[in-house]
Protein backbone atom coordinates (compact mmCIF):
# COMPACT_ATOMS: atom_id res chain seq x y z
CA UNK A 1 0.00 0.00 0.00
CA UNK A 2 1.49 3.32 -1.03
CA UNK A 3 1.04 6.24 1.31
CA UNK A 4 1.35 9.73 -0.08
CA UNK A 5 2.88 12.49 1.98
CA UNK A 6 2.93 16.13 1.01
CA UNK A 7 5.41 18.48 2.59
CA UNK A 8 4.61 22.20 2.69
CA UNK A 9 7.13 24.81 3.74
CA UNK A 10 5.63 28.21 4.47
CA UNK A 11 7.93 31.20 4.30
CA UNK A 12 8.03 34.41 6.28
CA UNK A 13 10.26 37.24 5.19
CA UNK A 14 12.21 39.29 7.63
CA UNK A 15 14.14 42.51 7.46
CA UNK A 16 16.13 43.88 10.39
CA UNK A 17 13.92 45.35 13.14
CA UNK A 18 15.14 48.85 12.31
CA UNK A 19 13.77 48.50 8.80
CA UNK A 20 10.45 47.08 9.93
CA UNK A 21 9.82 49.97 12.28
CA UNK A 22 10.64 52.64 9.72
CA UNK A 23 10.40 51.62 6.08
CA UNK A 24 12.24 49.49 3.59
CA UNK A 25 14.93 52.14 3.15
CA UNK A 26 18.13 52.58 5.07
CA UNK A 27 20.11 55.78 5.38
CA UNK A 28 23.23 56.08 3.28
CA UNK A 29 26.72 55.71 4.66
CA UNK A 30 27.84 58.41 7.12
CA UNK A 31 29.56 61.42 5.56
CA UNK A 32 33.03 60.53 4.32
CA UNK A 33 32.36 56.75 4.34
CA UNK A 34 30.29 56.43 1.18
CA UNK A 35 31.53 55.30 -2.22
CA UNK A 36 31.86 58.17 -4.66
CA UNK A 37 29.79 57.84 -7.84
CA UNK A 38 28.42 54.45 -6.78
CA UNK A 39 25.13 52.87 -7.84
CA UNK A 40 23.43 54.97 -5.15
CA UNK A 41 24.48 58.61 -5.51
CA UNK A 42 26.46 59.87 -2.56
CA UNK A 43 24.18 61.13 0.21
CA UNK A 44 21.03 59.36 -1.04
CA UNK A 45 19.08 56.65 0.74
CA UNK A 46 19.70 52.98 0.01
CA UNK A 47 17.06 50.28 -0.15
CA UNK A 48 16.78 46.58 0.63
CA UNK A 49 13.94 44.20 -0.27
CA UNK A 50 13.44 40.44 -0.11
CA UNK A 51 10.98 38.21 -1.98
CA UNK A 52 10.45 34.54 -2.77
CA UNK A 53 8.62 32.56 -5.40
CA UNK A 54 6.20 31.20 -2.77
CA UNK A 55 5.69 28.16 -0.59
CA UNK A 56 7.35 24.86 -1.43
CA UNK A 57 5.32 21.66 -1.88
CA UNK A 58 7.24 18.39 -2.07
CA UNK A 59 5.08 15.38 -3.01
CA UNK A 60 6.67 12.10 -1.95
CA UNK A 61 5.58 8.46 -1.94
CA UNK A 62 7.60 6.66 0.73
CA UNK A 63 8.82 3.07 0.33
CA UNK A 64 9.88 0.49 2.89
CA UNK A 65 13.56 1.22 2.12
CA UNK A 66 13.02 4.99 2.08
CA UNK A 67 12.36 7.43 -0.74
CA UNK A 68 13.97 10.81 -1.36
CA UNK A 69 12.33 13.92 -2.77
CA UNK A 70 13.14 17.61 -2.95
CA UNK A 71 11.77 20.99 -3.91
CA UNK A 72 13.23 24.47 -4.21
CA UNK A 73 12.54 28.05 -3.25
CA UNK A 74 14.16 31.07 -4.89
CA UNK A 75 14.85 34.05 -2.63
CA UNK A 76 15.55 37.35 -4.37
CA UNK A 77 17.29 40.15 -2.51
CA UNK A 78 17.41 43.57 -4.11
CA UNK A 79 19.73 46.09 -2.48
CA UNK A 80 21.26 49.40 -3.46
CA UNK A 81 23.51 49.36 -0.38
CA UNK A 82 27.09 49.89 -1.57
CA UNK A 83 28.38 47.58 1.16
CA UNK A 84 26.15 44.62 0.18
CA UNK A 85 23.93 42.39 2.30
CA UNK A 86 23.77 39.08 4.16
CA UNK A 87 20.97 36.51 3.76
CA UNK A 88 20.04 34.21 6.64
CA UNK A 89 17.68 31.25 7.17
CA UNK A 90 16.06 29.75 10.29
CA UNK A 91 12.95 27.92 11.42
CA UNK A 92 10.31 30.09 13.09
CA UNK A 93 9.31 28.04 16.16
CA UNK A 94 10.05 24.38 15.45
CA UNK A 95 12.64 22.62 13.31
CA UNK A 96 10.33 19.62 12.82
CA UNK A 97 7.86 19.28 10.00
CA UNK A 98 4.55 18.46 11.69
CA UNK A 99 1.40 16.63 10.67
CA UNK A 100 -0.83 16.81 13.76
CA UNK A 101 0.95 14.51 16.26
CA UNK A 102 3.37 13.05 13.70
CA UNK A 103 6.70 14.82 13.16
CA UNK A 104 9.59 14.67 10.75
CA UNK A 105 12.71 16.01 12.47
CA UNK A 106 15.27 18.24 10.84
CA UNK A 107 18.51 16.53 9.91
CA UNK A 108 21.24 16.47 12.55
CA UNK A 109 23.76 17.26 9.78
CA UNK A 110 25.80 20.35 10.70
CA UNK A 111 27.70 20.09 7.41
CA UNK A 112 26.22 18.95 4.09
CA UNK A 113 25.77 15.16 4.00
CA UNK A 114 23.22 12.52 3.03
CA UNK A 115 19.96 12.61 4.95
CA UNK A 116 19.28 9.97 7.58
CA UNK A 117 16.03 8.04 7.23
CA UNK A 118 12.95 10.09 8.21
CA UNK A 119 14.65 13.49 8.30
CA UNK A 120 14.64 16.63 6.17
CA UNK A 121 17.14 19.40 5.41
CA UNK A 122 18.20 22.09 2.96
CA UNK A 123 21.15 23.18 0.79
CA UNK A 124 22.06 26.00 -1.56
CA UNK A 125 23.93 23.98 -4.19
CA UNK A 126 21.15 21.65 -5.48
CA UNK A 127 23.15 18.58 -4.43
CA UNK A 128 21.97 15.48 -2.57
CA UNK A 129 23.76 16.64 0.59
CA UNK A 130 21.74 18.58 3.16
CA UNK A 131 22.06 20.31 6.54
CA UNK A 132 19.39 20.57 9.20
CA UNK A 133 17.62 23.83 9.83
CA UNK A 134 18.00 25.46 13.27
CA UNK A 135 16.13 28.03 15.35
CA UNK A 136 19.04 30.47 15.03
CA UNK A 137 19.95 32.51 11.96
CA UNK A 138 22.34 30.66 9.65
CA UNK A 139 24.20 32.60 6.96
CA UNK A 140 23.25 31.56 3.41
CA UNK A 141 24.95 34.30 1.42
CA UNK A 142 27.14 37.35 2.00
CA UNK A 143 27.66 39.83 -0.81
CA UNK A 144 29.55 43.04 -1.35
CA UNK A 145 28.34 45.91 -3.45
CA UNK A 146 24.84 46.80 -4.60
CA UNK A 147 22.47 44.31 -6.24
CA UNK A 148 19.98 46.80 -7.66
CA UNK A 149 18.68 44.30 -10.24
CA UNK A 150 18.18 41.63 -7.57
CA UNK A 151 20.21 38.55 -6.74
CA UNK A 152 18.68 35.07 -6.57
CA UNK A 153 19.57 32.38 -4.04
CA UNK A 154 18.04 28.94 -4.60
CA UNK A 155 17.39 26.88 -1.48
CA UNK A 156 16.67 23.19 -2.09
CA UNK A 157 14.73 21.29 0.58
CA UNK A 158 15.03 17.53 0.70
CA UNK A 159 13.64 14.63 2.71
CA UNK A 160 14.15 10.89 3.02
CA UNK A 161 11.05 8.96 4.22
CA UNK A 162 9.99 5.37 4.78
CA UNK A 163 6.56 3.85 5.42
CA UNK A 164 6.68 4.40 9.20
CA UNK A 165 5.63 8.06 8.85
CA UNK A 166 1.91 8.75 8.81
CA UNK A 167 0.52 9.92 5.48
CA UNK A 168 -0.55 13.55 5.33
CA UNK A 169 0.65 17.11 5.02
CA UNK A 170 3.75 17.98 7.05
CA UNK A 171 4.46 21.70 7.50
CA UNK A 172 6.78 24.19 9.13
CA UNK A 173 7.61 27.87 8.74
CA UNK A 174 11.01 29.04 7.51
CA UNK A 175 12.24 32.63 7.88
CA UNK A 176 14.62 34.32 5.46
CA UNK A 177 16.27 37.50 6.75
CA UNK A 178 18.20 40.02 4.63
CA UNK A 179 20.51 42.43 6.47
CA UNK A 180 22.26 45.43 4.85
CA UNK A 181 26.02 45.71 5.37
CA UNK A 182 26.37 49.35 6.32
CA UNK A 183 29.51 49.57 8.44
Amino acid sequence: MNKKNNIFLAFVFSLPALLLMASTTVLAQPYGQGTYDANVPYGNETSLSIATNGNVTIPITPTSAGAAANGSSVVTVTSTDVQGYELYIRALADTNLTNFSSTLPASANAVPASLALNTWGYNTNASSSFVGITLTDTLLRSTTGPRSSGENTTITYGMFLDLTKAAGNYTTTVIYTAVPQTD
